[in-house]
């Protein structure tokens, strides 16, 4: 069964589908004329932007959806995924993940703008949308749509859920000694409170928990980057050289860093794979571009900024040709060069970040299951979800459960890139449409200001 399993994961993350998350990326980037680039700095501004819409048709604010998002994709990729794609593929790794975070915020751009566009009102007066109903009402094709809806429940009680909770469980015990089952009812108590409350409450909660655990990352690892300026053009020459040098071209390395580099930058921030278009469709807006733009900085803030800082800090401790490993990897760089706290703090970011994503991805599930049995399960399957929880924190082997998961994670992109390129007109459509609004509100602002 292993071995079934290991080689269903070699494709589904391997060179045929990463070809695939990365040309989707481009060609949307080309089609999109590169507003990555262009519209970042208004799209950040519309993400934190104090004045939220609260007039036009959604459940949550665009900061809010940005921010349930952000929970689900800044997980244990953020410093478990970065060591494994650095020790593996050598520091080119990052050069590599930076690039695949470029073309895919268009990618994920796209992801919502069709979100938005082809979302409906369930019986219960909430929003439902993603890649399962943009699918089925573009494509008309509800087959491939409940195929996408079955890989993501799945992969919802794995990646999203027992994993998760497992590795804080076994980062906790590790760091502070505290027994597993004591994490395991803490979890689904405080689970418990967020999830049952449905999206207007996970809403509320991550819009001041992801801020909080982004910040304390952020500010720890740039006063490590900062104190340390000296060593950073060290640090760029080796992460550009092993991603390009003929050495590294010679000897492999350069093939192993593009894929691991890639494939982890994905799996980081899971441009593609269609499940952040599910919390976008929540969202409170009068145009999908407008949200498409805000869910296009999700990619950005994880990758760019949040990977990039473990992957620098991985660099500059030099320490993974050691042998080290995931969390342990991150952990003795970041002792390196704060000392004894360095494990207290990656472990209380690998709580925060891990704890998130079970929030972000509670919702997924929830929103799959709504589409493949309707309102009936709901309830139920946030019952199993938090029961999950509790499981993976207790469980001592998780490896199996791991590998199944991160195989219907990365089959979530196939039925969603299929949607992507067949509906790439209606994207750019869109896209013309919302560049003729804010060339309006241009206008209109220019003109109240000579007043």
């Amino acid at each position: 069964m292993e071995r079934v399993l290991s080689l269903v994961s070699d494709f589904v993350w391997g060179p045929p589908v990463l070809v695939l998350l990365m040309g989707t990326g481009l060609y949307l980037t080309i089609r999109l004329k590169g507003l990555q680039l262009t519209q970042l700095p208004f799209a950040l501004k519309q993400a934190f932007s104090l004045h939220q819409d609260h007039e036009s048709a959604g459940d949550i604010s665009h900061y809010q959806a940005l921010m349930t998002a952000l929970a689900a994709t800044v997980g244990t990729g953020n410093i478990v995924g970065v060591a494994t794609a650095v020790v593996v593929g050598g520091p080119g790794a990052l050069v590599w993940m930076w690039l695949s975070a470029f073309v895919g915020m268009a990618t994920k751009y796209g992801e919502a703008i069709l979100a938005v566009k082809y979302r409906e009102t369930d019986s219960k007066g909430m929003m439902a949308g993603g890649p399962m109903y943009y699918i089925e009402k573009g494509l008309n094709a509800r087959w491939l749509g409940l195929i996408f809806a079955f890989f993501a429940v799945i992969a919802s009680f794995g990646i999203g859920c027992g994993v998760q909770t497992n590795s804080i469980a076994s980062a906790i015990r590790g760091t502070f000694q505290i027994p597993v089952h004591i994490t395991a009812v803490f979890l689904m108590i405080t689970l418990a409170l967020v999830i049952l409350g449905g999206i207007k409450t996970i809403g509320k909660v991550v819009s001041f928990f992801v801020p909080f655990m982004m910040i304390f990352y952020v500010s720890i690892s740039l006063f490590v980057i900062v104190s340390n300026y000296e060593l950073l053009p060290a640090v760029f020459s080796v992460i550009f050289s092993s991603a390009f040098s003929s050495q590294a071209i010679a000897g492999g390395l350069a093939g192993a860093a593009i894929r691991y580099g890639v494939a982890r930058g994905v799996f980081s921030n899971e441009a593609g794979l269609g499940s952040a278009p599910i919390a976008a469709a929540a969202a409170i807006c009068d145009h999908p571009g407008r949200q498409a733009l805000v869910s296009m900085t999700q990619v950005f803030l994880d990758t760019i900024v949040i990977c990039s800082m473990t992957g620098i800090i991985l660099v500059m401790g030099g320490e993974y040709e050691t042998g080290l490993k995931g969390a342990e990897l991150t952990m003795s760089s970041f002792r390196i060069f704060v000392g004894g706290i360095g494990p207290y703090i990656v472990t209380i970011g690998l709580f925060l970040f891990a704890y998130s994503t079970v929030l972000g991805w509670s919702y997924y599930g929830e929103r799959c299951i709504n589409y493949l049995f309707g309102q009936r399960l709901i309830m139920p399957y946030r019952v199993l979800f938090i029961a999950v929880a509790g499981i993976g924190a207790l469980s001592t082997n998780l490896d199996m459960i791991w590998n199944i998961s991160d195989v219907f994670n990365g089959l979530m992109a196939i039925p969603n890139l299929i949607g992507l390129l067949a509906l790439s007109g209606v994207i750019v459509s869109e896209s013309q449409d919302f560049n003729e609004i804010l060339r309006k509100e241009k206008k209109l602002r220019i003109r109240n200001s000579k007043k």
